[in-house]
């Protein structure tokens, strides 16, 4: 029987399977469905009320003008590079620029150091709650991801032993996000020595999220205040890369742009990586990364002063509505807290955003063990947050 080969399948085209059964972004899920209705508060995405500072701009601008519209170096251009080699040096141990490269984003960082890191088949071990990005990740890329749930209470917490038990002899990976998103745990530099030394003796990549690093809240006070980081612990032959942002630090969201830090004997096929992803991140927004490094301390200062505030006034105003029980948030932007008789944090969050005119992020949204949470970011001011506050307290009398 002749078969002709141009003849259409009667089944319909499709994704890989491992992507069809990818979760799709409740966040998004749940924005979608508020976005365009007058009068919503949104709280959902982990994003401030504040423009990139102007300095940061002008820089951009300035770059445009000069005509920096051309492709540039995987890696990114040489003097960003080496902003960034000397800013991660100052808050940490001393990173060659040799172990440096900019992405096209955070996220793309993350996905570039999967890709170089972990094959189908890998071991892969999350701590969560956990932004549904860096979950998925590595079931794009063939691995099995094991969990490790944070311990829910006054704040939330670690419990190292748990995480050790997991962390068996072959497994591939640990992915770390601290601060955390959502829970804004932060993880101890007691808890890092433990868990790099458990790593080092069975061969354990550390994949660590640092993206919000800056942001802590009950550290001493300190012109350059950071979280405790493994780079602070690591030698360059460790099995450790590191992932960061210029998103949240120097809000600087829509700019897209971000760095890794990797082994030197990583780099020439990270290099690889980047061009069959990216090629690179563009050359103007590199050029405002660069005096964001240089110049942007004032920014994080005040940032940080300005979250605490939010943070102390959200955590205190929560907890003083019946059936809310808020744990209090180290680090990041986010207080991810239990509503009694939640059952379906979607559903209701969808709710909100039509009764209520109130935006914020399901629990589900960052797998089952954030079930009967919610997440809300507030990188706002005070007002909003009150009028946020007094929708939910209004919606849930209700």
């Amino acid at each position: 029987m002749h078969v002709n080969p141009l003849a259409p399948s009667s089944a319909l085209p499709s994704a890989r399977a491992v992507v069809q059964n990818l979760g799709a972004s409740r966040i998004r899920e749940v924005a979608n469905a508020g976005i365009g209705m007058e009068g919503v508060l949104p709280f959902w995405f982990g994003e401030p009320d504040q423009e990139t500072p102007g300095f940061i701009r002008d820089a951009a601008k300035e770059a445009l003008d000069a005509g920096d519209t051309f492709y540039t170096h995987n890696f990114g251009i040489a003097p960003l590079r080496e902003a960034i080699a000397r800013y991660v040096s100052t808050l940490h141990r001393p990173v060659d620029v040799n172990r440096v490269a900019v992405t096209s984003s955070g996220v793309s960082a993350l996905m570039l150091l999967s890709q170089l890191i972990v094959s189908p088949g890998d071991r892969v071990v999350a701590v969560t709650p956990l932004w549904p990005n860096l979950v998925e990740i590595p079931k794009i890329l063939g691995a099995e991801v094991v969990k490790v749930p944070l311990r829910f209470g006054q704040t939330w917490e670690l419990d190292v032993q748990q995480l050790l038990d997991a962390l068996t002899p072959g497994t591939r990976a640990v992915f770390l996000n601290s601060p955390n998103n959502p829970t804004g745990w932060v993880i101890t530099k007691e808890q890092q020595e433990i868990i790099l030394a458990h790593c080092r003796r069975h061969g354990i990549w550390i994949l660590a999220d640092d993206v919000y690093e800056r942001l802590v809240y009950d550290a001493a006070p300190d012109t350059r205040a950071c979280a405790p980081s493994f780079l602070d612990l690591s030698h360059p032959e460790d099995r450790i890369v590191s992932a960061n942002s210029f998103s949240k630090s120097w809000l600087m969201t829509g700019w897209r742009l971000g760095w890794v830090v990797a082994p030197e004997p990583l780099m020439a096929d990270l290099g690889k990586l980047i061009e069959y992803n990216t090629s690179c991140a563009p050359g103007f927004a590199q050029r405002a990364g660069i005096v964001a490094v240089e110049r942007g301390e004032e920014i994080i200062a005040n940032t940080v002063e300005r979250y605490r505030a939010a943070r102390d006034f959200l955590h205190a105003r929560l907890n003083a509505i019946p059936g809310i029980s808020a744990p209090k948030s180290k680090g990041a932007m986010y207080l991810f807290f239990r509503v009694d008789g939640a059952q379906d944090t979607l559903a209701l969050c969808k709710q909100l955003v039509v009764e209520a005119r109130l935006g914020l992020a399901p629990g589900s949204a960052f797998g089952p063990e954030g079930e009967g949470y919610i997440r809300w970011c507030f990188a706002s001011s005070l007002d909003r947050l009150e009028d946020g506050a007094q929708r939910l307290e209004q919606f849930l009398k209700r």
